[in-house]
């Protein structure tokens, strides 16, 4: 802790600001991958491919260049398109997964924008790698020739697997392998069309023999690609090998009532090997407190909603799986209504003595066919007469409906009728419904209360809609919309009421319109419907823009605030009031505009603050709220700086902190910044100012040197612009310490790269070339194409690390060219006003050249400004054996430079070669070796 304090002080002692000019820059991207990538030869696509085993870690990194710094986010295409990360997209530099699926592989594309120019746009192709387990099935045909009395018996052994890439298959019996063509009797093909997933090889068994009888395995293999391992599967063919077949202990269909409990039982009545039964439903899945042991299927407490059909299915791969279903039909009695209807051969709507009247009774029942009507008159069983007809209505044309005829209606019949339902199997409660026929047995009638319409409430009130019915029975009102094709406020097309009053909670005022109640013919007349339209207007307060603006403005300069009004009802009769937090400023109505101006001319200390414009009508007030303040705009870091970050001594490093000012010309001048930084973890913060001489204008790129950072913690950085108005808005950004470092100014400058990290240490590919250098490991490298050439592990002797290696199998061609270019480095001289002698470097890597076709490697020294080509500073060529060596050789830059590796293909596939552990230091070459065949006599090569 002590040391973390003092790091801070000493670091907070640097308070120099330096301005440089610069110019803003579009954004550039490049998709890099840390996760668990497979080998792939990136050079024979025409795209990036990143493969990728399933179940591993997907992790791609998105690294970009631009100010203001770019705004990245990822998307997806191809594969399963419609998953896009669960229908969003993600706004960070690293895409991660965990765990990735097949389903998740497909295109992905990083899109950086800043808003200067068009968006930079990669993408990278991700392909999931995966092998299922084998699936073997056996089919049989039998052709029988009646004149020969003799029958061929043959056999389809067919084997399946899903993959990625697609599989290839081998047969073998017990232990001896099958190939097309090793047995007359046997032959292997794929099928022409199949209609299941994944590759498919068929093994044909030809007029079955005795020797055919045996163990066969089917071995599945993607060539152990993302160490996948093979996969196989044993069938056992004998002579009493069949396909499945079942029975059902139980009937079909099983009526029950609601709470039993429903066993069924499927047994196995063949097949070899030994079927496995499951149980299925129509419903897709069975019931979640269903039992399943064995072929027995249980629902205890069996519902409505679980009734359908259940089948038992049997698989054993051998032919078709056996099926067999039964139906379990739950008994039910539900919506018990009834409709009266005059009679039909008179215009009249009114039951009168003398003519005929019908009463009607219908429920739902299940099943069917135990469906029983009863009919009494004030509690008495009735028979049908010649003047009583009692019906039941065709199924087909009113299900569950029974009639109830009244011919030459007499006083006598005046009373109360019972239509009584129910099931046959008994256990369900019966269903009565009473229907009163008297003299006040009159049709319906529907009005609005007087008051009720048009109906003016307020936005988010409760309100009802009231239709008053008349007659006897009183039916149900259905309630919709009468101006438009509309839903109701519960989202169906009608609602029904019992008492003729439609509630809404929370009126919106989309819901503003016109309502329709009407008469049903359930529980009343069997009439042409009452109706009656109830119009509802919903008053809502204004809607106003902006609801909230800030506006930062410097002192004696002018601010115009402007409030519209977007809608409002009623829109008549709108008061506007400005006010500067409690003092009212300026208040009027509208006229003909929608839209009210508020302006300061000249802003001093006291008009900074909280404006409001309330716009009222007769629901109520909307405000725009304008904050004005003379906080300035955060600055922007400036993340491309090149050369960041440089080392004063072994424990620790510097690094040049860089910044433009958003919009700095808005506010009054910057003259100061708050500079805070801290450990990441720990909670104090170190504060310091950083004055501002002169006024910083936009694009202008500011610098400040943070000093004594211990290596190798990251620090959180803190900055906050200062003006007269005070602090404005602060932004921070993370500084994090790489062992890969750039800036060799310092004795112990050095630069290291073992290429461990997909970013290869800013290393890149030269665009003039003819193909590409290649990151790999000894681990997933794959020798098919390149065999006797390459080496077995990295430098250090892990197969496990990385190296960079050129690949020279086809389609190269032999004197084409592969180029490795560094990264820039700064030459710093020592003396500060110039570069007397140029300083000297030591370049030294290591190489792996074994192969027959070995071509050339060369490095070179490119120097910024430089002009004309110069001749390698290192060369070797042929074959150097089956090792690692080092090579190592003195430059002397006077500019800032890169090295160039440069890789010759030869005259054949044989060629590979490759390099690791590349370092760069400071003074000259010591200790190097005897020179061999190369051209520069300053460097060496260790064998």
């Amino acid at each position: 802790m002590r040391g973390s304090v003092c790091v801070c002080v000493c670091l907070l002692s640097a308070t120099s600001l330096t301005l440089l000019k610069l110019i803003t820059s579009p954004p550039t991207v490049r998709i890099v991958h840390s996760g668990h990538a497979c080998n792939v030869e990136e050079e024979r696509h025409t795209e990036r491919v990143y493969t990728i085993r399933e179940g591993e870690t997907l992790e791609l990194t998105c690294l970009v260049t631009g100010h203001p710094r770019p705004q990245i986010r990822w998307t997806k295409t191809a594969g399963s398109v419609s998953d896009r990360f669960q229908d969003s997209s993600v706004f960070n530099e690293t895409l991660h997964i965990s765990k990735i699926q097949r389903h998740q592989g497909g295109r992905y594309y990083c899109k950086a924008e800043n808003g200067l120019g068009s968006p930079a746009i990669k993408s990278i192709r991700v392909d999931v790698y995966y092998l299922d387990d084998p699936l073997v099935t056996v089919h049989q045909s039998v052709g029988e020739a009646k004149e020969q009395f003799y029958y061929e018996r043959t056999v389809f052994l067919r084997c399946v697997a899903n993959s990625n890439p697609p599989v290839r298959y081998s047969w073998h019996r017990g232990r001896d392998v099958l190939s097309q063509g090793s047995d007359k009797g046997v032959e292997i093909y794929e099928p022409f069309f199949t209609q299941l997933q994944g590759e498919t090889k068929i093994l044909k068994l030809k007029n079955l023999r005795p020797q055919d009888y045996a163990n066969y395995s089917c071995i599945a293999s993607v060539r152990n690609v993302c160490g996948i391992s093979d996969r196989n599967i044993v069938f056992k063919l004998t002579n009493k090998t069949a396909s499945p077949s079942i029975k059902l202990l139980v009937e079909d269909p099983i009526v029950v009532n609601p709470g039993q409990t429903v066993s069924l039982v499927c047994i196995t009545t063949g097949g070899e090997p030994n079927p496995t039964l499951s149980w299925v439903s129509s419903s897709d899945s069975l019931p979640e407190k269903s039992v399943v042991k064995g072929g027995t299927l249980t629902l205890p407490a069996i519902t409505s909603d679980e009734a359908g059909v259940y089948s038992c299915v049997a698989s054993n791969n051998v032919g078709n799986p056996a099926k067999k279903s039964t139906t379990i039909v739950v008994r039910a009695l539900k919506k018990g209504r009834f409709w009266i209807t005059p009679d039909p051969y008179h215009n009249d709507d009114n039951i009168q003595i003398g003519r005929e009247v019908k009463i009607s009774c219908q429920v739902e029942a299940t099943p069917p066919e135990e469906l029983t009507f009863g009919w009494l008159k004030n509690g008495r069983a009735m028979r049908s007469s010649e003047r009583m007809v009692i019906t039941q209505t065709d199924p087909d044309i009113s299900p569950g409906t029974t009639n109830l005829d009244i011919i030459d209606l007499k006083f006598t019949d005046f009373g109360t009728y019972t239509c009584v339902a129910a099931l046959k199997g008994g256990g369900i409660p019966e269903i009565s419904i009473d229907v009163n026929i008297s003299s006040t047995t009159v049709p319906p009638n529907l009005t609005v209360p007087r008051g009720k319409s048009p109906l003016v409430v307020r936005e988010g009130d409760t309100v009802e809609l009231e239709c008053l019915v008349s007659g006897k029975p009183k039916p149900i009102i259905l309630w919709s919309r009468a101006d438009k094709e509309a839903p109701m406020p519960d989202g169906s097309l009608q609602a029904e009421s019992y008492d003729g009053v439609l509630r809404i909670v929370n009126v919106s005022r989309e819901m503003t319109g016109s309502y329709r109640c009407q008469t049903s013919q359930f529980n009343g007349f069997n009439v042409k419907p009452r109706e009656a339209v109830v119009e509802l207007i919903v008053q809502y307060p204004p809607s106003v823009e902006p609801v909230l603006l800030e506006m930062r403005q410097g002192l004696g300069r002018p601010v115009a605030m402007n409030c519209r009004v977007l809608r409002a009802h009623p829109s008549r009769v709108l008061r506007y009031e400005w006010r500067l937090g409690n003092r009212l400023l300026h208040a009027g109505h509208f006229d003909q505009s929608d839209e009210t101006e508020y302006t300061v001319k000249s802003l001093n200390r006291e008009g900074w603050g909280e404006y409001t414009c309330d716009v009222n009508n007769e629901a109520g007030a909307g405000r725009c709220t304008f904050l004005v303040t003379g906080k300035a705009y955060p600055p922007e870091f400036y993340y491309d700086t090149y050369s960041p970050l440089w080392q004063n001594r072994p424990t620790v490093y510097g690094f040049k902190l860089q910044w433009t000012q958003m919009n700095p010309n808005t506010v009054d001048r910057i003259v100061a910044y708050r500079l805070g930084i801290r450990q990441t973890g720990l909670q104090r913060w170190w504060e310091q100012e950083i004055p501002v001489d002169g006024t910083i204008t936009k694009g202008e790129l500011n610098t400040h040197n943070l000093t004594e950072l211990i290596k190798p913690a990251a620090y959180e950085v803190r900055l906050t612009p200062i003006t007269r108005f005070g602090e404005g808005d602060s932004t921070i950004r993370i500084i994090t310490y790489s062992a890969v470092g750039f800036f060799l100014s310092r004795a112990s400058g050095e630069f290291h790269c073992s290429f461990e990290e997909e970013p290869i240490c800013m290393f890149t590919q030269d665009k003039n070339d003819d193909f590409d250098w290649t990151r790999h490991s000894a681990a997933t490298r794959d020798t098919k194409y390149t065999p006797n050439t390459g080496p077995s592990d990295d430098r250090s002797g892990s197969k496990q690390g990385f190296y960079m290696y050129i690949e020279t199998s086809r389609p190269r061609k032999e004197g084409e060219v592969a180029r490795l270019v560094s990264p820039f480095f700064n030459v710093v001289p020592k003396n500060p006003y110039g570069i007397a002698n140029p300083p000297a470097y030591c370049f030294s890597f290591f190489f792996h050249m074994y192969g027959k076709h070995i071509g050339t490697l060369n490095a070179f020294l490119r120097q910024k400004g430089q002009t004309a080509a110069e001749g390698p500073a290192w060369s070797l060529s042929g074959n150097q054996g089956d090792r690692w060596k080092q090579a190592k050789v003195s430059i002397h830059p006077n500019a800032s430079f890169q090295v160039v590796l440069e890789g010759i293909r030869g005259p054949g596939i044989e060629g590979d070669i490759a390099i690791d552990d590349v370092t760069l230091e400071e003074g000259e070459c010591r200790d190097l070796p005897p020179i061999s065949k190369h051209k520069n006599t300053a460097g060496g090569v260790y064998p």
